[in-house]
C-alpha cells in the first residue's frame, strides 16, 4: 500500500500505463466483426445451403443458417426469436461498453470483453440483415456432429474463456490478500 498521496499518484500513473486506451479493445473488437462478416459473405456465396466441402476427416465447411441462438435454441420459433435475441445481444454490447470504458487497466477482463464484443456484434449484423446467423464451420465425428458455428461464436467463446480465467486470477489474488493481511 502506499504511504503518501504522491505515492498513490505514482501507482495509479503506472497502472494507467498499462491499461489498454478503450479504442485499443474497439479496435480488437472491429477486426473480429470484418473478418466475422467476411468469411459469412464468402461461404453463403460460394456453398448452396446445405452444402458441405471435406477439409479433414471430421471437419467440413458447409453452409446453415440458424434463426435461434446457440445449439439452435428456439430455431423453430415464428420469427420473434429474430428481435429477443437482437435486443438482448444489443443489451450486452451497451454493458460491454460501459465495462470497457470503466476497467481499462484490466487487461485480461477487457480482452475477453473485446472478444465478445466482437462476436456479439458480428452475429447481431446477421440478425438484422438476414434474420438469422450465417454458420459455415461443421465438425463430427462418425455419426455425431456439433452444430455448424462461425468466427463470430468462436469469439464469444474464447472470450467467455478468458472472463472465467480472469475470475478465477481475481479469486486467487483476493484470497492470497486476505491471507496477507489476516
Amino acid at each position: 500500500m502506499p504511504d503518501t498521496p504522491s505515492q498513490s499518484k505514482a501507482l495509479a500513473k503506472k497502472k494507467s500505463s498499462r491499461a489498454l486506451p478503450f479504442w485499443a479493445w474497439i479496435s480488437g473488437a472491429l477486426a473480429i466483426i470484418v473478418l466475422d462478416q467476411i468469411t459469412k459473405v464468402y461461404f453463403d456465396q460460394a456453398l448452396q445451403y446445405g452444402e458441405r466441402w471435406n477439409v479433414l476427416p471430421f471437419f467440413d465447411f458447409t453452409l446453415l443458417y440458424n434463426p435461434g441462438a446457440a445449439f439452435s435454441f428456439l430455431a423453430d420459433g415464428q420469427g420473434w426469436q429474430r428481435w429477443f435475441f437482437t435486443a438482448i445481444a444489443l443489451g450486452a454490447i451497451g454493458l460491454i461498453l460501459h465495462l470497457l470504458r470503466r476497467n481499462p487497466g484490466q487487461r485480461l477482463f477487457c480482452a475477453s470483453l473485446t472478444f465478445i464484443l466482437g462476436g456479439a456484434i458480428g452475429n447481431v449484423i446477421d440478425r438484422i440483415q438476414h434474420g438469422h446467423v450465417i454458420d459455415f464451420l461443421l465438425f463430427y465425428w462418425d455419426s455425431w456432429y456439433f452444430p455448424a458455428f462461425n468466427i463470430a461464436d468462436i469469439a464469444i467463446t474464447c472470450g467467455a474463456i478468458l472472463l472465467v480465467l480472469d475470475e478465477i486470477r481475481r479469486m486467487r489474488r483476493e484470497k492470497r490478500k486476505s491471507r496477507s493481511t489476516g
